[in-house]
């Protein structure tokens, strides 16, 4: 059995990117909007979880043992 990959930070950057421009629209029935906007704020929760996820392994891998803030 495959395991199901997860998008990585780029797709899930453009998924955000796309989700703005179709809640732009002025005919977007309310409901869809609010649906759209749930869908969104998951996927940057996810985009942060990923960010910080790397961020923690950067520190880790500095080569004289020191953090260096970004």
């Amino acid at each position: 059995m495959e395991e199901e990959k997860k998008p990585g930070l780029e797709q899930n950057l453009a998924l955000v990117e796309e989700t703005l421009k179709r809640l732009e629209d002025p005919e977007l029935p309310l409901e869809q909007a609010f649906a759209l906007y749930e869908e969104g704020i998951k996927t940057l929760k996810s985009c942060n979880e990923e960010i910080d996820r790397v961020e923690k392994k950067v520190l880790l891998l500095k080569e004289n043992g020191e953090t260096d803030e970004f």
